[in-house]
């Protein structure tokens, strides 16, 4: 029987057992309408509203500041969409970077269409943003700026504290939206402190259901609804509430924030024995991103030069080890990652790039194993591969 292991954490997790538990009870037991007035729907409000209580406690922020929505690609849309139009009448001028995901691009490639002007702001070989390239752009016409926190593809960590001080000197008139999907609850965030005005986050990136996510909207800033009907969430996303996504999201973000430090510790671990395990026994085999400690815990990104990153993810798959060639979300397109391509890396790190991205609950062991594969796997591939040119 082949082991599984799974290195695909941050296209998503397995759910927490507490999680799976107390989200069973809610569609047992408090299976009521939070709108509804009698006593079962009262018991569904209540494990709303302590969900909001248990992601707010993660930001250090009110609980009437979180918002829950389907999932990060609604929280993103919602929080751009809503703060370009609420902003429109005082400029059009845009700020974002080239690595951002998908849903973050496509709405500012639509933005464009809508008569706004975008600047994609380039990174550097590590994947980190161009400071000076982000202080050139920003004008009195900017209205909306938006970084993501840790890039889901090369784990690098992205300078909130030298952005928010960019942004306070150079544009206070700017809305500042983070991505921040890949860092919520392993990673300090505190919105406040650093003057950020929108925050998005997924329940199915720390072992919490799918289907479930937030924006963090700060006290005082009106964006439009996308979604209109009922008037659930104080008017600004309609629809009766996914409770038992809402409790599993607020239930492990709690216990995750609860043991970050531990679980960051862990992974880090594996990540650098990972890293350097295949920089010193697979041959001009390339780390991308970060290359110490300075990334995010959970995410490292491999290039095997003269192996295409499609092929040797499936011969990973089927020694049981589970990995990407990039984000989930793009992982069907022929085209190239565009985070690799932003920070120019050469077409041949780039075509063979693999991601491997950890939980708390994956093992040293498991590491091992999959560097074991690796070494079998890559010569043989670069072989074969060089057999057919």
């Amino acid at each position: 029987m082949v082991p599984e292991v799974y290195l695909d954490n941050s296209a998503t997790t397995r759910v927490r057992p507490e999680v799976v538990q107390a989200m069973v009870v809610v569609m047992r037991e408090n299976y009521g309408n939070p709108s509804s007035s009698y006593r079962r729907g009262q018991a569904a409000e209540q494990a709303v509203k302590k969900a909001r209580c248990q992601v707010a406690h993660v930001f250090r922020a009110e609980p009437k500041e979180i918002y829950f929505t389907s999932g990060g690609t609604e929280s993103n849309n919602w929080a751009l969409l809503g703060a370009a139009r609420a902003r429109s009448r005082r400029g059009k001028h845009l700020v974002t970077t080239q690595v951002e995901h998908p849903s973050v691009l496509e709405v500012f490639r639509s933005l464009e269409e809508q008569g706004f002007t975008v600047t994609y702001l380039p990174v550097d070989e590590y994947g980190i943003i161009d400071k000076e390239a982000l202080a050139a752009s920003l004008t009195p016409e900017t209205i909306l700026v938006s970084t993501m926190y840790v890039n889901n593809e090369v784990g690098s960590i992205m300078p909130l504290a030298d952005i928010a001080r960019l942004l306070k000197h150079k544009a206070p008139q700017a809305l500042w939206h983070v991505d921040a999907v890949q860092g919520f609850a392993k990673l300090p965030l505190f919105p406040h402190d650093l003057g950020i005005d929108l925050v998005s986050l997924s329940g199915h990136k720390i072992q919490g259901p799918k289907g479930i996510g937030a924006l963090f909207i700060r006290q005082g800033l009106q964006i439009p609804p996308l979604i209109l009907g009922g008037g659930q969430e104080k008017g600004l996303r309609s629809g009766t509430e996914n409770v038992p996504g809402i409790v599993g999201l607020g239930l492990a973000a709690a216990l995750l924030w609860e043991e970050r430090e531990q679980a960051a510790a862990h992974m880090a671990t594996m990540k650098r024995r990972l890293r350097e395990r295949v920089l010193a026994e697979i041959p001009d085999a390339h780390a991308n991103g970060p290359q110490d400690d300075t990334g995010a815990p959970h995410i490292l990104s491999l290039s095997f030069p003269g192996v295409k990153g499609e092929v040797l993810l499936h011969a990973l798959e089927d020694k049981g080890i589970l990995v990407s060639t990039g984000s989930a979300c793009s992982s069907h397109r022929a085209a190239n990652s565009h985070v690799l391509t932003a920070m120019k890396l050469p077409p041949a790190l780039v075509e063979g790039a693999l991601r491997f991205s950890l939980s708390p609950d994956n093992t040293l062991e498991e590491i091992d194993y999959t560097v074991d594969c690796l070494q079998e796997i890559v010569p043989e591939l670069r072989r074969i591969m060089a057999l057919n040119r």
